[in-house]
């Protein structure tokens, strides 16, 4: 609970990113990944009432015990971030010792991948 942000990449990286875009005409592509926050894992124990219809005759009392995160609570957009850096990272990516949400990756042929992280939205610019 203690440990809550939104990922949100510098406007300085993105102004970078522009500017590599332009100079070694790269493609840029956007993208939102709508069900973001519903892959993060929780690291504690949270319970929540239950939706309202979903109550059972005789158990109006009892509570759901979440398994993941969901949109709303306090923790998704940390878990999300820390289940995406965790994957890209696994994925041979490094990520920038000046911005946290930006990912870069050096191909074969000498070119670069560079990611750039907005909460659930993405830059993504290539060859």
């Amino acid at each position: 609970f203690n440990d809550v942000f939104s990922p949100v990449v510098k406007h300085s990286s993105i102004r970078v990113l522009l500017a590599l875009v332009a100079m070694y005409d790269l493609k840029l592509e956007q993208l939102d990944v709508k069900t973001a926050f519903l892959h993060g894992e929780l690291e504690e124990q949270i319970y929540m009432k239950k939706p309202q219809g979903f109550e059972i005759e005789g158990k109006e009392d009892h509570v759901c015990l979440l398994k993941k995160s969901l949109y709303g609570l306090k923790q998704s957009p940390r878990q999300w971030y820390k289940r995406f850096d965790s994957f890209m990272l696994g994925h041979g990516y490094l990520r920038s010792m000046y911005d946290s949400c930006v990912y870069f990756r050096k191909l074969n042929d000498g070119s670069f991948i560079y990611l750039l992280l907005y909460v659930d939205d993405m830059l993504i610019a290539a060859k």
